[in-house]
């Protein structure tokens, strides 16, 4: 923590903007900068079950910043599970795989970044940035992104 940053009190003045900036879709390099442990309540679409919240920091050419994206452990998402490790080259492609979430942080990969639109309680129109695939190391990418890069090496931007 820098020499500026405190905690705030009730009544105290803010003097600062959001720094979130909605990044373009396309494709980016990543690194895995934070994990931690959480637990989903239960939806329409997937029952109560733990997740990893990640913190990704995609960058190309002309883009940066940080997407936390939720990995629910669940026998219903295990091909999103086995996409994000393939793609941060830990686990092959066909074969069984036990999670090792202590290597996690620090990986790197390449993933395909969009925005997803919402309505927000107020109703008015919100969007965020969204994984929407994780690329196996070797895959090459033909949809035009804000980058487009040569070869990509597993674990190296």
């Amino acid at each position: 923590m820098s020499d500026m940053e405190r905690e705030l009190s009730w009544e105290d003045t803010i003097t600062k903007d959001s720094e979130y900036e909605l990044l373009p879709e396309g494709d980016y390099d990543f690194e895995v900068t934070a994990f931690e442990r959480g637990r989903h309540n239960g939806s329409d679409k997937l029952p109560a079950c733990n997740k990893a919240i990640i913190n990704l920091y995609v960058t190309s050419n002309q883009e940066a910043g940080t997407i936390k994206h939720n990995l629910f452990l669940h026998t219903r998402t295990q091909g999103l599970l086995s996409a994000f490790f393939i793609g941060i080259g830990q686990k092959k492609k066909g074969e069984d795989f036990q999670m090792n979430w202590n290597a996690v942080i620090g990986s790197k990969g390449r993933c395909k970044v969009g925005v997803q639109k919402w309505k927000g309680n107020d109703g008015s129109e919100r969007s965020g940035n969204e994984i929407k695939k994780f690329y196996e190391p070797e895959e090459k990418k033909g949809a035009p992104g804000p980058q487009q890069s040569g070869g990509f090496t597993p674990g190296q931007f």
